[in-house]
């Protein structure tokens, strides 16, 4: 009788099954996807804060108001604010033609939804806030976008992306 030395076809396809089953089972402690995933929406919520903000430096430059410490959006036209420093009526304040870090005044400009994005407005001068997907991203420190306001009319806003602790 002949005795070969090596693995049979069996024995290599029983190799190949289990690593392929370890394979799928480890690959997701090593593959971060909700991470990316919660990274990539708060970069897709920093350009849509950056691009809107913009366009409503633009609308307050047309307006004459871009040196104000505070207008108002209403509607499509920015506003010379009735009594200063009062907030404006709609809750979009303008500060120096730029939107104020206030909740109300990021959605509105952004369109980004109560339902998708959690907002936390930290004191300051400028004020700051920050906006997650969830509550615990912002008390993590980790998983966030930051938009300072506006600290005069040569200063604009600032946006940071923190995505560490995604």
């Amino acid at each position: 009788m002949k005795h070969s030395k090596g693995f049979t076809l069996v024995e290599l396809i029983i190799v190949i099954v289990i690593l392929g089953i370890l394979a799928v089972t480890a690959a997701p402690r090593f593959l971060n996807f909700s991470g990316d995933a919660k990274a990539s929406v708060l970069q897709g919520a920093d350009g849509a804060v950056k691009s809107a903000s913009s366009l409503v430096y633009g609308k307050a430059v047309i307006a004459g108001q871009q040196g104000a410490a505070l207008s108002c959006l209403d509607g499509n036209a920015v506003i010379a604010a009735a009594g200063s420093p009062a907030a404006c009526a709609s809750g979009e304040d303008i500060v120096f033609g730029y939107p104020a870090a206030d909740a109300d005044a990021i959605r509105a400009v952004a369109d980004l939804k109560a339902e998708d994005f959690v907002f936390n407005t930290a004191t300051g001068t400028p004020a700051v806030i920050r906006i997650a997907q969830t509550t615990a991203d912002l008390e993590d420190d980790g998983c966030y976008v930051e938009y300072t306001q506006a600290a005069d009319a040569n200063t604009p806003f600032t946006t940071d992306v923190e995505t560490t602790g995604c």
